[in-house]
């Protein structure tokens, strides 16, 4: 949440912090802005980081110093809830379509402060927890327990700073995260770093297997946003495309414009073009009844409570009460590169159709997989 870039700061040793931590918990000198997210290939918003900023009487102050005064006085749960609850307590005026992605630090996610801000919200639907790197991961097990949790309530996961600190492949492996962000160090001249653009088209490839988005944060310029399009890097944010601002800023009318003219001269078709309705049910038992009302039926597409497909049935495997992973792409996706991540499925559900989502994780139908290899070698 204190994710803001740093500022030129007074000497941390010389401050008077426990008063200054008191009065940002309480919330007296705690504001929060808000940095839109940009889907590149339309140029338009479809999220905000929310970042915090704190006042400090003896001058400006960057994040890192509160972060590490609030790790010397103890109270770091306390920090990152009360910049959480500030966050969250904006959720109702949130664009249509948009998520809202919030930072949380692993090592106090489970903490009861934090705990009780999350589970104090009704759901979590179009929320993002972005977990950040402040500190290294005690257990992935018991994480993995907390995130389920969250991903019930109908959140979605984000690791921040992908390719430095702890953000690592097995870090990725094992958070499967739906939103990867890379790390400022690799966007920074990507546009004159050849060696940038190949790991950054590397990380997109693994993003893709793990059925992620791929977010280049910290985007300060108009060539480095040119690359990032051309490697087909889903989302961006940074100064380029918009500063951090109260609700609800738009992307700034000089990069919309750069990214949407690009846009118009895309021949590129997506899976938009081929996608088709299918049958959606809540559970198992409501496959088996879709199944017996519709002889017709091949697939049915299991929806979680927030509108989110996570499986497929088929009309045989339901009558076992068995249903298998889908594979979620979203449906802006270019053909080819849809059916690069289909065809690394596992044998058994390569040929399964592909289930396809809007920028918020939502169902909004499927594209068969013979459809998708005729429109390919269609040409």
């Amino acid at each position: 949440m204190l994710g803001w870039p740093e500022e030129p700061a007074v000497e941390v040793a010389r401050t008077s912090w426990p008063a200054a931590l008191r009065a940002a918990i309480t919330g007296d000198e705690l504001r929060c802005f808000f940095q839109p997210i940009v889907d590149v290939r339309r140029g338009t918003v479809v999220g905000y980081e929310a970042l915090a900023r704190i006042a400090h009487p003896a001058g400006p102050m960057g994040p890192s110093a509160w972060f590490a005064a609030a790790r010397a006085h103890g109270v770091t749960a306390e920090l990152e809830a009360a910049c959480l609850a500030a966050a969250l307590s904006h959720r109702s005026s949130l664009p249509p379509n948009c998520f809202l992605s919030v930072n949380v630090g692993p090592d106090v996610l489970g903490h009861p402060l934090l705990r009780a801000v999350l589970e104090g919200e009704d759901d979590l639907t179009g929320v993002v927890l972005e977990l950040t790197e402040h500190a290294p991961i005690p257990s992935y097990a018991e994480l993995d327990g907390l995130l389920r949790r969250y991903r019930g309530a109908g959140a979605l996961v984000a690791v921040d700073d992908a390719g430095a600190g702890y953000a690592g492949l097995q870090h990725l492996l094992n958070l499967r995260p739906s939103i990867i962000k890379l790390d400022r160090s690799l966007v920074a001249e990507v546009d004159r770093d050849e060696a940038k653009r190949s790991l950054v088209q590397m990380l997109g490839a693994f993003a893709d297997r793990l059925d992620a988005w791929l977010l280049a944060e910290g985007v300060e310029r108009p060539e480095e946003l040119d690359v990032l399009a051309d490697l087909r890097v889903a989302l961006a944010q940074g100064y380029v495309l918009a500063r951090p601002a109260p609700p609800w800023e738009d992307v700034g009318a000089d990069a919309a414009e750069r990214l949407r003219a690009r846009g118009a001269h895309e021949t590129t078709r997506t899976l938009r073009d081929l996608v088709r309705p299918q049958a959606s049910v809540t559970d198992v038992e409501g496959a088996r009844r879709a199944f017996a009302a519709r002889p017709d039926l091949d697939w049915v597409v299991v929806l979680d409570g927030h509108e989110r497909p996570v499986e497929l049935a088929d009309r045989q495997s339901s009558g076992l009460g068995l249903t298998s992973n889908a594979l979620r792409v979203n449906v802006d996706t270019p053909l080819a590169e849809a059916g690069r991540r289909a065809v690394v499925r596992p044998p058994y559900s390569r040929f399964q159709p592909i289930v396809c989502t809007d920028n918020a994780g939502r169902y909004v139908g499927v594209v068969p997989i013979e459809r998708l290899v005729e429109e390919l070698a269609a040409g």
